[in-house]
């Protein structure tokens, strides 16, 4: 049975309320770091502690959230989406409240690192959750609006973190957490049935990562993925230094670039699922990612021959924003259906390799930072450019027609 005809089986109403809990469980999973953030610089006085410990709080999350997401993307194979995705809801809920009430930093970094492993859950699951609700075009749709509402998380959780600290104190944005998340998991509990029962041995061949790494088909659509996305997140991670520190300017030249940024991403991640239909996903994904290399290299040349105004970056950065709103959702629906129904490991490989790969390169320029924009710039086009070899070089993938008398 296909998307289509499995998509029609649910009313519209049923579906769309199951995107919002999907959604929402993501998101709340990814502002596990950024609610924090502003809490963090006050925990060496609360906790009697250095600035070292409390950085590990920030720390103990991501490295909880990478093994997260290798280990859930095998779990949902053998336990399924569903039960996996009220699971993590559940555990997250929990470790969220049991870190509102740690007695010291050493427990506040393990219970963090115990929460990072289960807010990785939702992330991995909810991609293929959604390609099992909508049709491919509705899928392509849901998950570029997924992307959009992700985008805006960096933005307004930290506003959000903020204003909780100074209101209510460092544990608020915890138990805000906790009470948020363990409402979307009572809902999916009470309406089990709202979300597709798909990703359990009984229906499912057998996958595992090795494999995925030898399908070039996958490789194509996932790699070229993570060099996008991973080349736009090392510009973003070292712009503010570069911008202040080299450029005369100001954490305002860059929260502006940002915001112009993040604005043409949202439009154009909406906007992708119209030129899918249009154009088809492998005319929209090559879009997108020449979009991005020609962005890259805009910014190269500004770097090389411009006057290098900070002010001047709002001009060229929406171009690799554009790039990866065009083309994020189609590709990474495309890299799940070439996994050929492993879309759980999938997807966790996916964004492990994009984790890695801006956190790799952000360390890589750290040195370089004091040559300015040229050497960042540099940075970007090295990432971003073999996602462009990457689509050129492999040839798309192509669904097998069904076998005669299926």
């Amino acid at each position: 049975m296909n998307n289509a005809i499995k998509a029609e089986k649910s009313p519209n109403v049923s579906r769309m309320f199951a995107f919002v809990a999907i959604v929402a469980g993501t998101v709340l999973g990814l502002a596990g770091i950024d609610l924090v953030l502003p809490s963090v610089p006050e925990f060496p006085e609360l906790f009697d502690t250095t600035t070292t410990l409390s950085q590990l709080v920030l720390a103990a999350f991501v490295a909880g959230n990478m093994i997260g997401l290798i280990t859930f993307g095998s779990l949902a194979v053998r336990f399924g989406r569903r039960r996996l995705f009220i699971g993590s809801l559940f555990f997250y809920a929990g470790f969220s409240f049991a870190a509102g009430y740690s007695p010291s930093i050493e427990t506040l970094v393990a219970v963090r690192f115990l929460q990072g492993i289960a807010a990785s859950g939702a992330a991995v699951i909810a991609p293929g959750l959604i390609r099992h609700l909508f049709s491919e075009l509705g899928a392509v749709r849901a998950i570029s609006a997924m992307g959009s509402i992700e985008a805006l998380v960096p933005g307004l959780a930290p506003i959000a973190g903020a204003w909780l600290h100074q209101s209510y104190g460092w544990t608020a944005s915890f138990f805000l957490t906790s009470l948020l998340v363990g409402i979307i998991c009572a809902i999916v509990v009470v309406r089990p049935k709202l979300l597709p029962h798909i990703g359990t041995k009984a229906n499912l061949k057998p996958g595992s990562y090795l494999s995925l790494t030898r399908n070039k088909f996958y490789l194509r659509y996932a790699l070229s993925h993570a060099a996008v996305l991973g080349g736009l997140l090392t510009f973003v991670f070292t712009a503010p230094a570069v911008i202040i520190k080299t450029m005369d300017g100001s954490i305002a030249d860059f929260i502006n670039m940002q915001m112009v940024g993040v604005g043409f991403f949202i439009v154009f991640a909406n906007f992708s699922g119209s030129l899918v239909k249009r154009w088809g996903t492998e005319t929209t994904v090559m879009l997108g990612t020449i979009v991005s290399a020609f962005g890259a290299l805009a910014l190269l040349g500004y770097a090389l021959f411009g006057n290098n105004k900070p002010g001047d970056l709002i001009f060229l950065f929406w171009i690799l924003n554009t790039g990866l709103g065009i083309r994020g959702g189609p590709g990474f629906l495309q890299a799940l259906v070439a996994a050929q129904d492993d879309d759980d490991r999938a997807a966790a490989l996916m964004l492990v390799a994009v984790t890695a790969l801006a956190a790799a390169a952000t360390a890589a320029v750290a040195p370089f930072i004091g040559y300015g924009l040229p050497a960042l710039t540099f940075a970007t086009c090295l990432i971003i450019l073999p996602a462009l070899l990457l689509m050129l070089f492999i040839k798309p993938y192509r669904v097998p027609p069904p076998a005669k008398g299926s």
